[in-house]
This record gives structure tokens, sequence and C-alpha cells, in this order.
């Protein structure tokens, strides 16, 4: 933990989006279910990003914004924004979406840390949120 660069997060700073049509909503929520970290052993899988609707604007946050957003602590670090910007650029090239905030991703190598279970294989995987949008979560692993 000690080589973390610990990110100065603003909410300005979160990732704005717009959706092409009115149900991607719904299909990137789903999408983001099963992009994540993965523990293979286990065949779980926690969910890294969350879509976030506020006031008619659309955001790709990583859960660790969300827990900022409730003014909460949080260790996002700049690995978490790089995989956050990463998974936006993904649902980006399959069309979900279209990301209208600047963002550089340069780092292929965050790729390689993140793990997409197919929609097929999705009853194989345990699916864990680290963070439910609109409902009480206690975890205290962030």
């Amino acid at each position: 933990m000690s080589d973390q660069i610990y990110y100065d997060w603003r909410p300005e700073l979160m990732l704005e989006v717009v959706l092409p049509e009115p149900d991607s909503f719904l299909k990137i929520r789903e999408t983001l279910t099963r992009i994540g970290i993965a523990s293979r052993k286990e065949k779980k899988l926690y969910q890294s990003c969350h879509i976030l609707h506020k006031q008619g604007r659309y955001f790709i946050v990583h859960y660790k914004e969300l827990f900022a957003l409730d003014g909460k602590q949080s260790s996002l670090s700049l690995s978490d924004v790089e995989r956050r910007n990463v998974i936006a650029n993904l649902l980006q090239d399959w069309g979900l979406l279209k990301v209208i905030s600047t963002v550089v991703v340069n780092t292929p190598s965050i790729l390689s840390q993140i793990k997409i279970v197919s929609y097929k294989e999705k009853h194989e995987w345990v699916l864990v949120p680290k963070y439910s949008i609109g409902q009480k979560l206690h975890n205290k692993n962030y």
C-alpha cells in the first residue's frame, strides 16, 4: 500500500458521459456488474465502477468516488481512477456511451488487472458490488 498514489478527488473530476439511447442506462448498469477485480480462486468478481445519474447528467464513477460523495473517508488512488477511465473507454468502444470528460488513458497495463465476465458466464461467478446506490452498504473495506 505504501506505493499507492492517492488522488486529490473533487466532484468536478467525475467522468461525465452521454447515453446514445434511453435504455442504455440499464444496459450499462448491468454490464458494470460484470467488470471489476476478480478472485479467480473463489470465482468472485468485485465490481469497480457504477453509473450515476445526477441532475440529468450521467457519470461513470469508481465505487470509492461514491463513498467520497457520501462524505465518507475514501482511499481513491490514481490506479482506481485509471481503472475507471479504462472501463469507461471500453463501454465507449462497445457503443454503450460517449465519454465527454477529457480523459487521458495511456495505461494499457490497467486492462490486464480488469476481469470482464461475459453475460453467458455470469451465473458461474459471484458478483459483488462494493457500493449499492440508494442503499446503505456496511462495508468497511474501502
